[in-house]
């Protein structure tokens, strides 16, 4: 089926003022002294890197899926989750292969908020996201459960293109952008660390953008 993305995501309402923007581009006091990191170079385009082609996707068939170490394990159709609260945050990307850009809008479903439907339980200590592609990239629970991380559907006010992974992308400011899955359709909370598709092969697993932790 072909996908009408405009269609599919500007109907759940994304147009946010400037005003409904939470700006988080600050966090970088948390990490270093410079909002770009060392190693890193600002860009005003947007590279698009995947690990494969952009995989194909069908709204009326589309699952979003939250399992593993839960009380409620939740499935979700498209309509379901842009039902989901939502919000847009200004944040800044950072690719590990040494572009930054500054400043992006993305629309999206926190973290925070799909983790307490669920119910985390207290042996939970590690996620893996997963994607339409069968990507996959890991992450610690606690570095999951900050304001910044989003399931986000749009980037500066238009529908998240395909490309840069529509339907939903995860992003992570705080980290290097492989953490951030694109076409995500899950996560799963773990009891024990597991790693994902990048970490497999040699890839950072803390992947701190201000340390420059690029590879293990």
């Amino acid at each position: 089926m072909t996908t009408d993305r405009t269609d599919a995501v500007e109907s759940s309402g994304v147009t946010a003022t400037e005003s409904d923007v939470r700006d988080i581009t600050d966090l970088y006091h948390e990490f270093g002294e410079d909002r770009v990191p060392a190693g890193q170079r600002e860009t005003s385009a947007f590279p698009v890197l995947s690990k494969s082609a952009t995989p194909g996707w069908d709204p009326d068939t589309w699952e979003f899926t939250v399992t593993g170490a839960v009380e409620t394990e939740l499935t979700f159709s498209w309509d379901e989750f842009r039902d989901l609260p939502h919000e847009t945050q200004k944040q800044d990307f950072h690719c590990v292969t040494g572009w930054s850009k500054l400043d992006c809008a993305f629309t999206g479903v926190p973290f925070t908020e799909l983790a307490e439907r669920a119910g985390v339980t207290d042996d939970a200590v590690h996620v893996m996201f997963s994607a339409l592609d069968g990507y996959t990239t890991d992450l610690p629970l606690e570095d999951c459960m900050r304001e910044e991380v989003l399931f986000a559907w749009a980037y500066d006010g238009e529908p998240l293109p395909e490309d840069h992974g529509g339907p939903l992308r995860v992003v992570t400011p705080h980290k290097y952008a492989y953490k951030g899955a694109k076409w995500v359709d899950g996560v799963e909370f773990l009891t024990e660390p597991e790693l994902g598709y990048w970490e497999r092969r040699g890839y950072s697993e803390t992947a701190n953008p201000w340390r420059e932790e690029r590879y293990s």
